[in-house]
């Protein structure tokens, strides 16, 4: 006889699967870059010397709300079929892994005009998100878990999505709960070589990996450098091809520029 044990599964793990299938009928476009982030990592050594304590993690954040402040159609929802709507602010919806009852789960925060927001402020917010205490049920990319929320986990499998779906035609209500761009870092976890291509409910979404050193041609030169792997989804249904690559383009001279630092 076979042995085996059973787990729980995590209320947590419900809403994922819901985001999962509802962001496959997405037209998202995935870019996979390779980011040169050697220069941008030495600053941030530099400022946490001489200026004050922030996460690589945090800063990436803020170069990415910088950049997408300067291409808001890049995180715009489109409203009906025949309108978008953008928003004046970037909100960044990502999960924080933390124990809760014995299981390690994503708690979802929500960095709120991360445009404007300090890198040090950023950091802050992502470290109070892990220590904080928390003990009730909480879908993913939802802040606050309230009696509505409750009730969603004990919904059959096409009412939830039916959630999913009712919330995303309403944009005000999809940037109210979940921003308008999503960021998943691997990176956080663990260090895996390589890309993953990640399944989203936003407009904009970001994958990003770890920081692997390889070789790289600088000045005709071929030397050792910090690459980071990052995937980008992008909705076709709000931006074009051009304005794709130009928001890629500007993205990959801030980050490698150390923009901001």
């Amino acid at each position: 006889m076979n042995n085996y044990k059973t787990l729980p599964f995590a209320p947590s793990r419900i809403a994922t699967i819901d985001v999962c299938e509802t962001g496959r009928k997405k037209h998202h476009i995935a870019a996979m870059i390779e980011l040169d982030v050697t220069d941008a990592r030495s600053k941030i050594r530099q400022y946490r010397r001489t200026q004050g304590k922030i996460s690589f993690t945090a800063w990436l954040i803020k170069a990415i709300s910088l950049t997408v402040a300067g291409h808001q159609i890049a995180a715009a929802f489109l409203k009906g079929k025949r309108r978008l709507m953008i928003f004046d602010d970037i909100n960044i919806s990502m999960a924080v892994e933390k124990e809760v009852n014995g299981e390690r789960v994503p708690i979802p925060l929500i960095i709120e005009k991360a445009q404007h927001a300090s890198a040090e402020s950023i950091t802050r917010q992502i470290s109070e998100a892990r220590d904080c205490n928390i003990t009730g049920k909480d879908i993913v990319l939802q802040r606050n878990t309230g009696r509505m929320e409750k009730i969603y986990y004990h919904l059959p499998g096409f009412l939830r999505r039916l959630v999913w779906k009712i919330i995303l035609k309403h944009p005000r209500m999809a940037y109210g709960k979940m921003g308008n761009v999503a960021f998943t870092s691997i990176g956080m976890m663990g260090n895996v070589k390589g890309w993953f291509i990640p399944l989203s409910v936003h407009p904009l979404c970001f994958g990003v990996g770890t920081i692997n050193k390889k070789p790289a041609v600088v000045n005709n030169q071929i030397v050792i450098r910090e690459l980071l792997s990052m995937t980008i989804l992008l909705d076709h249904d709000v931006i074009d091809g051009a304005q794709m690559a130009r928001f890629i383009n500007e993205l990959t001279q801030n980050i490698e520029g150390g923009i901001g630092v």
